[in-house]
């Protein structure tokens, strides 16, 4: 199982830079750059929360599961 985290995708459309996104979220650069790799093993809900009400979107629009190929 893979979740794969679209912020790319969301930034571009937005036209905001990963430093601006950070500071709106609360959380460093660093951080978002682990959610961006797909390194993270876990998101908080008040980050996720803190994501959508940056981006104006649903968690959906940032996360999406795609299948093993096993």
């Amino acid at each position: 199982m893979a979740i794969i985290v679209d912020l790319d995708v969301q930034l571009a459309k937005r036209g905001m830079s990963v430093g601006e996104f950070a500071a709106a979220v609360g959380i460093t650069p660093a951080n978002i750059a682990v959610l961006k790799n797909g390194r993270a093993k876990a998101v908080r809900f008040t980050t996720l929360d803190a994501i959508c009400r940056t981006l104006e979107c649903q968690p959906g629009d940032v996360l999406r599961w795609v299948p093993d190929n096993s």
